[in-house]
C-alpha cells in the first residue's frame, strides 16, 4: 500500500513514552535505573551560580588598585554577610575611617590590583527537576538526569502557554462544541486540570486562575484573549515560560473551534486521573506540541507498540485533519495516495491526497495541506 511521510499529531488512547529529564548544569541524580517514581518526585538536583555585583573599591577607599589587598579584611573565596564590613582605610594618622560594607550575603569572588574592583557573587541557586510523570527510570544519565518511562494515554495539543503542571483531570463541559464560561468554572476545583469544548473565555481563564486550577484543555481561543492573557503579541518564540498562574492547551487552534470527538472522548474517558500537561509549543524547526499526558502503569501492556504503527506515516485509511483554508480544522481520513504529481488552480504541481472527511464530502488536496492524527 503507498504511503508518504507527513507531520503527524498524536491522539493515542494507550501507548508507550520516554521523557528525557536533564539539569541545566551537571549535579546529582538521585533515582536509580528501573526504580518507580512519581510525577513530583525529585530526581536530579543541582546549584545554578549565583548573580555577581561588582564594587570599585579603589574608589571608594581612595586608594592605589594595587593596594587593595592590604585595606581587604576578607580573601578571595571568603564567605560574607550582608552589610559585614569586609574593608576599611583610615586616614590623617588614624583619625578617619572609610569602611565598606558587603551589599548582600555570598562570597568574595575576585580581588583585582588592576582595576581596584571586587566581584561579589550571591548565594547558588538550588534546581531540582522532577519525574514530570509517573513511571519508571529507563534510564540514568550520570550527573546530567534520567529518562522516564511510562504508558498511558498521550494527547498532544496545536497550541499552549505555561509550563509543566499536573492535577486530577475533570470535565468542565460535556459537548466538545460547548464555549467554557467563567460558570462553568466548578468552585472546588482548586489543583485540578479542566477540560472544556470549543472555545475558552478570558473570563473562564480569570475565574480558574482566581480558584486555583492548574491547566485549562479547550478547542480553541481568540487570538486577542490570549493576547490579554499575556499582555504582549507572542511572536514565533517557544512558549511554556509563561508566569501566568496557570498552563492553558490548545487542541484545535485559534477560533471557535468544536474538540475533536476523539479528544473530547479520551478526555472524557480518564475524567478522575492524574494528569501531566505542559504548555510548551515552538512552531518553527524543531517542533515542540502541547501534551497531556495520564499515565496507566497498571493497564496490561500490548505486545506491539503504537510507535511502530506510527512510523508507517500517511497512508491510505490514515486520520488526518485539515491545516489549511477552506477547510481548516476539519477532520477526515485519506482514501487515496496517487503517486504523479497534479497541478493546483495556481498551476504549481504538488503531491496530493484524497481525503473523505467526516461529513462525507472529498477532496483532493495538497499532501502539505493535512497532518497526521496519530492513535
Amino acid at each position: 500500500m503507498a504511503h508518504a511521510y507527513t507531520p503527524g499529531l498524536r491522539v493515542s488512547e494507550f501507548t508507550l513514552l520516554s521523557k528525557e529529564r536533564r539539569l541545566p548544569l551537571l549535579g546529582e541524580v538521585i533515582v536509580e535505573e528501573g526504580a518507580r517514581v512519581t510525577h513530583d518526585q525529585v530526581i536530579a538536583r543541582t546549584n545554578l551560580p549565583g548573580d555577581v555585583q561588582s564594587l570599585n573599591m579603589s574608589h571608594r577607599l581612595s586608594i592605589e588598585p594595587s593596594e587593595l589587598p592590604r585595606y581587604m579584611s576578607k580573601k578571595e573565596g571568603d564567605p560574607i554577610t550582608k552589610g559585614e564590613v569586609i574593608a576599611e582605610a583610615k586616614s590623617f594618622f588614624g583619625l578617619f575611617k572609610t569602611r565598606c560594607e558587603a551589599p548582600i550575603t555570598g562570597t568574595i569572588e575576585t580581588i583585582s590590583t588592576v582595576t581596584g574592583q571586587i566581584l561579589l557573587r550571591e548565594p547558588p541557586i538550588p534546581v531540582e527537576i522532577t519525574a514530570y510523570v509517573d513511571g519508571f527510570v529507563r534510564e540514568v544519565h550520570p550527573e546530567e538526569g534520567a529518562t522516564i518511562e511510562t504508558w498511558g494515554t498521550f494527547i498532544q495539543g496545536i497550541f499552549g502557554v505555561g509550563g509543566e503542571t499536573s492535577g486530577v483531570l475533570r470535565m468542565a463541559t460535556s459537548d466538545p462544541g460547548a464555549e467554557l464560561h467563567a460558570g462553568d468554572i466548578p468552585a472546588d476545583a482548586e489543583g485540578q486540570i479542566l477540560a472544556g469544548g470549543a472555545r475558552i473565555t478570558t473570563e473562564a481563564i480569570d475565574r480558574a486562575r482566581e480558584i486555583g486550577v492548574r491547566g485549562l484543555i479547550s478547542g480553541g481561543l481568540d487570538d486577542q484573549d490570549l493576547k490579554r492573557l499575556l499582555g504582549v503579541d507572542l511572536g514565533v518564540a517557544i512558549t511554556g515560560h509563561e508566569r501566568i498562574g496557570i498552563t492553558l492547551i490548545l487542541t484545535e487552534g485559534f477560533g471557535r473551534i468544536r474538540m475533536a470527538d476523539r479528544t473530547f472522548e479520551l478526555l472524557q474517558a480518564n475524567e478522575g486521573l492524574l494528569a501531566s500537561i505542559n504548555g510548551a509549543t515552538q512552531i518553527r524547526a524543531g517542533v515542540i506540541r502541547p501534551e497531556i499526558v495520564i499515565p496507566k502503569l497498571d493497564q496490561p501492556k500490548p505486545e506491539a507498540r503504537a510507535a511502530e504503527q506510527a512510523s508507517l506515516g500517511l497512508r491510505e485509511g490514515s486520520r488526518v485533519r485539515i491545516i489549511r483554508e477552506p477547510n481548516f480544522g476539519e477532520l477526515g481520513h485519506v482514501t487515496a495516495l496517487p503517486p504523479e504529481l497534479c497541478a493546483m488552480e495556481c498551476e504549481t504541481k504538488v503531491r496530493v491526497l484524497k481525503v473523505k472527511l467526516d461529513s462525507g464530502e472529498e477532496y483532493l488536496l495538497p499532501r502539505a495541506n493535512v497532518e497526521m492524527i496519530e492513535g
